[in-house]
């Protein structure tokens, strides 16, 4: 792409493809895409096409490169602590590029199979004092990082990256997408505390946890909104195209049912698989917090959306649950903010580059 003030993302899920095109110098010059809903893979290539093609002929520009936003609920997080004695010298940004490197290095070797896609310093021990942020112009006898990594399967990364590279695209970082949308509706809704976001999609729902601003955990369950349809389908001995439409619309005063089940069968098939799905989150979420304190829950994601807070009333469930209902422009921007905005607890993997760089600048751009 020619016009180095274009951002492009793409966020591929398993079920709908979208992507947002961001102008650096004019926040309001941005494009959004979304395909069709899929339910298997063989769409999914053409659909990204789709979009390549309405993108470069909206914007004039010829697209060679975009960041890549997945999910999956075989992502890996992973926390590891690391420390150095530095014996009174001052603390500079390259003795923690050195820990971070150093537990980069550990990951890398202990778990070849998975892409590294986001670190995160939550804490920095220094000479027994915890802060939130690299202080500035300190001395230091001793040092300890906790570092948190968000790690995605190799293979599915380079599923769409091989995919991207067939129409000559590169791709320049992986995101997270349920940590980026998390980190973006915290920020944006000034949540504190404990708060605990159920992101549910197509197959796999995500549960990331914070406490103020610090990732204390994430998690992927394998079961999502196509669970849902499934147990239509089966329960109605119907096909799973009119189970997945029957989801979709039961809340609409058009909805044609007919006499082998009513509204009320329907909405309590959907509501006990969702009342599940959010049990088996609440659950995770007090298992990796290990406290009885209480916790906000933030219920997102396409999977979701057959619920909002009309109906959470109807819920067998034995907490209060926030739904937010994002939009493609939200999740898009989620990645754009989360790659532009200052960030002083993210260390930032950057793609390697045919231009002459320092052994660090290699590796990472460091607090954005």
């Amino acid at each position: 792409m020619n016009n180095k003030n274009l951002k492009i993302f793409f966020d591929c899920g398993s079920s709908k493809i979208r992507a947002g095109v961001f102008n650096e110098n004019n926040k309001e010059g941005s494009f959004y895409y979304e395909s069709k809903f899929f339910t298997d893979d063989s769409n999914l290539e053409k659909e990204i096409q789709k979009i390549i093609g309405s993108l470069e002929k909206d914007t004039n520009e010829y697209v060679d490169r975009i960041n890549l936003m997945l999910d999956n609920p075989k992502i890996l997080s992973i926390g590891i602590s690391v420390s150095r004695k530095l014996n009174g010298s001052l603390l500079k940004e390259t003795n923690i590029k050195f820990l971070a490197q150093e537990a980069k290095q550990q990951i890398l070797k202990y778990y070849p199979n998975y892409n590294i896609a986001h670190i995160v310093i939550n804490n920095y021990k220094i000479d027994g004092v915890d802060y939130s942020y690299l202080p500035d112009e300190i001395k230091c006898n001793f040092i300890s990082l906790d570092i948190f990594f968000i790690c995605l399967p190799s293979d599915l990364v380079l599923y769409f990256k091989n995919i991207f590279s067939k129409s000559n695209i590169s791709v320049d970082q992986i995101i997270c997408s349920s940590y980026a949308k998390s980190i973006n509706y915290k920020d944006n809704l000034n949540l504190t505390g404990y708060t605990s976001f159920i992101d549910v999609g197509f197959n796999k729902t995500s549960i990331i946890t914070y406490f103020n601003n610090k990732i204390i955990s994430w998690e992927g369950l394998s079961i999502g909104g196509n669970n849902i349809t499934k147990d239509i389908s089966k329960i109605l001995a119907i096909d799973l195209k009119k189970s997945e439409h029957l989801k979709l619309n039961f809340n609409q005063n058009n909805i044609i049912l007919n006499d082998d089940f009513s509204l009320e069968i329907l909405q309590k098939i959907i509501f006990s698989r969702t009342e599940e799905i959010l049990e088996l989150s609440t659950k995770s979420i007090k298992s990796n917090l290990l406290i009885t304190s209480e916790f906000n829950i933030v219920l997102m994601g396409e999977g979701s959306k057959i619920l909002d807070n009309q109906y959470t009333n109807q819920i067998d469930f034995s907490k209060d649950i926030n739904f937010l209902e994002e939009t493609t422009k939200d999740i898009c921007q989620s990645g754009f903010n989360l790659m532009t905005r200052s960030n002083k607890q993210e260390v930032i993997v950057i793609p390697k580059k045919h231009i002459k760089q320092g052994f660090f600048e290699k590796l990472f751009h460091f607090f954005r």
